[in-house]
């Protein structure tokens, strides 16, 4: 269904402080009961959600639940609420918290109340959160959700019984929740927006820099250009990674900002055994440090550490530095080409246990991509909910040679090369779990097979 163009005005029409663009005239002017918007990113969409809900909630005094991908991402849509309330001049704008837990899990509920008694809450979207609120729905970025399958089958039935829904989202591969809506054969009333149709309705981007900034071309069909990528060649889909991600892991660091303090709040944190990661590069990429915390079967990433064009001498004594600091038990480090005297000189230092040279050679990363994709499969790891983590993580591309050989390797952007997922990949090395070497008979399915009978080919 496509959205007419409307006449309405931006001041006194809608209420909102500011003009409106096109697209968000069309969204606000449209109350069907289901409504679902595939937007660009940095465009403004859920600023006019927000708008929506306040007008809503202001007009009819129901409530309104806002379900977010985390706790941060709450906190911000909370506060456009906020700010639409303050331009309504409504009185009752201020942000209350509150806590509470379910399986024995706590979690921050944010609520605005009206002055006509109708509440606006915010809270980071799980099955469990989703089922226990009876009230009118938003899914913010649905498509980040972690396990939109089961949020959407504890959610539905309490909006069957008359509430509206409204989501949101830029796409994120196949096969979610998110893609099913928007794509079925529905009754939903869908919105779509892409980055072009955005700055013909007056969003002042500039494209070409946008698209010469991203430098990927997949990342900018998806996020810019609003479609939805097939993964066949993905090596982690996206519904793998978003099944790993936790809102209390934390987010990556300059190791810049690596005090003496914040090293003792990682070592504070960790409560099993610590395995680290070591990517190592000097001139084009990034160099990745990756603390995985293992605690009984799962791993929980304490800090990714970023090196970006950092002397080889002070990555060795950073490294050397969080090894001793934080009492590691092992660490993998990337020894091809220039890492190769950082190796040989932990290994020295540390001894052969605790550091671990490893070549990249094919049959190298070939293990290590299959280790590390098992270990996702089986959603044994926790990571932040972070573009750039998921967008490097999806990178990865297994393909075949003509001459045989398995190759798991990513194209070269201005983000990287991969890095964050080899560094994890070391990190998981160290550990030595999930390193059998069944084939994958498929890249998008939620299992993995077990037959044992894939054969790399490595280059003599």
């Amino acid at each position: 269904m496509v959205i007419p163009s409307t006449n309405l005005t931006a001041a006194g029409g809608d209420g909102a402080a500011v003009p409106l663009y096109g697209f968000q005239k069309r969204w606000f002017a449209d109350r069907s009961r289901f409504k679902i918007g595939k937007m660009a990113r940095q465009i403004g969409k859920s600023w006019i959600v927000a708008l929506e809900v306040v007008d809503d909630a202001m007009a009819t005094g129901e409530d309104w639940v806002l379900l977010s991908a985390g706790e941060r991402q709450s906190k911000e849509l909370m506060q456009k609420v906020k700010t639409h309330c303050e331009a309504y001049a409504l009185a009752a704008s201020s942000i209350v918290e509150e806590q509470f837990s379910i399986n024995d899990v706590r979690y921050t509920l944010l609520i605005i109340t009206l002055p006509n008694g109708a509440r606006i809450m915010g809270l980071p979207a799980n099955p469990d959160t989703a089922r226990g609120f009876s009230a009118n729905v938003v899914l913010d970025e649905f498509a980040f959700h972690k396990d939109t399958d089961r949020i959407w089958k504890s959610l539905f039935p309490t909006i069957s019984r008359g509430y509206k829904i409204r989501i949101v989202s830029t796409p994120q591969g196949m096969g979610n929740r998110f893609h099913q809506l928007f794509t079925g054969d529905n009754r939903w009333s869908k919105h779509e927006v892409d980055i072009y149709q955005a700055v013909a309705d007056g969003v002042p981007h500039n494209i070409a820099e946008l698209k010469e900034g991203i430098d990927d071309e997949e990342a900018w069909q998806q996020e810019f250009e609003v479609k939805f990528i097939d993964e066949a060649s993905a090596w982690l889909n996206y519904l793998m990674i978003a099944a790993c991600q936790h809102d209390s892991v934390p987010k990556e660091i300059n190791y810049a900002e690596l005090t003496d303090d914040m090293l003792d709040q990682i070592k504070k944190s960790i409560h099993g055994r610590l395995f680290i990661g070591f990517d190592i590069s000097r001139r084009h990429d990034l160099s990745i440090v990756d603390l995985e915390d293992q605690v009984g079967d799962v791993f929980w990433n304490r800090s990714t550490i970023l090196l970006p064009h950092v002397r080889l001498t002070e990555q060795k004594q950073m490294l050397w530095r969080i090894m001793t600091s934080l009492n590691a038990e092992r660490a993998c480090i990337d020894s091809t080409g220039m890492g190769l005297t950082i190796g040989e000189d932990t290994v020295e230092k540390f001894g052969a246990y605790a550091a671990e040279q490893v070549d990249f050679t094919l049959k190298a990363k070939h293990d290590m991509a299959v280790r590390t994709r098992h270990i996702f499969e089986d959603k044994l790891c926790r990571i932040a909910v972070c573009r750039k983590l998921r967008d490097d993580l999806h990178s990865v591309k297994k393909t075949t040679t003509a001459a045989g050989n398995v190759r798991f390797d990513a194209e070269r952007t201005k983000e990287g090369h991969a890095d964050r997922f080899w560094a994890k990949s070391l990190a998981f090395m160290a550990s030595d779990s999930g390193a059998e070497k069944c084939s994958i008979t498929s890249l998008t399915g939620g299992g993995r097979s077990r037959e044992c009978v894939e054969e790399i080919k490595v280059a003599g």
